[in-house]
């Protein structure tokens, strides 16, 4: 019984405590790579607002928690794969986690781009490709999760 099938035959059921504090991990640092980054976003005008070096300044403090973050994500990625004993999964399953780690990679790459743009337009396109690959790989997670 593959992957898909067995969590919808068993219905459902609690994490145990591994997986349980695995998954709380995951999510944890994916609404502090996602969610942080849409507050910030937010939060842009008003910290324009406080001075022309404001931006940089809260730039540079949140990817004192944007980093750590993307690295628990990957981390916690790969041990939730490890976990699920993904040979038995089906093709779909395996072609869209494929898919998710593709995008979990341009999302980084995105991000850190963004954060080194010296011009105005490189960081709208850099943020905008960051944000967008960051929203894709947690609706792609939802999917892989059931």
């Amino acid at each position: 019984m593959d992957v898909v099938s067995h969590v919808a035959a068993s219905g459902p059921s609690l994490s145990d405590g591994l997986s349980g504090f695995r998954l709380i991990l995951h999510v944890l640092a994916a609404t502090i790579w996602v969610g942080g980054q849409f507050t910030l976003a937010g939060l842009l005008p008003t910290i324009r607002s406080l001075g022309d070096d404001a931006p940089k300044k809260v730039a540079r403090a949140f990817g004192r928690l944007l980093w750590p973050a993307y690295a628990v994500l990957v981390v916690t990625g790969f041990w939730n794969i490890s976990a699920l004993g993904v040979k038995d999964a089906t093709t779909a399953w395996k072609t869209v986690l494929m898919v998710k780690i593709v995008v979990v990679v341009v999302a980084g790459v995105a991000v850190f781009l963004h954060q080194r743009a010296t011009s105005r337009p490189a960081l709208a396109v850099w943020g905008s490709i960051g944000g967008l690959a960051s929203v894709a790989a947690l609706c792609l997670g939802v999917f892989l999760a059931g």
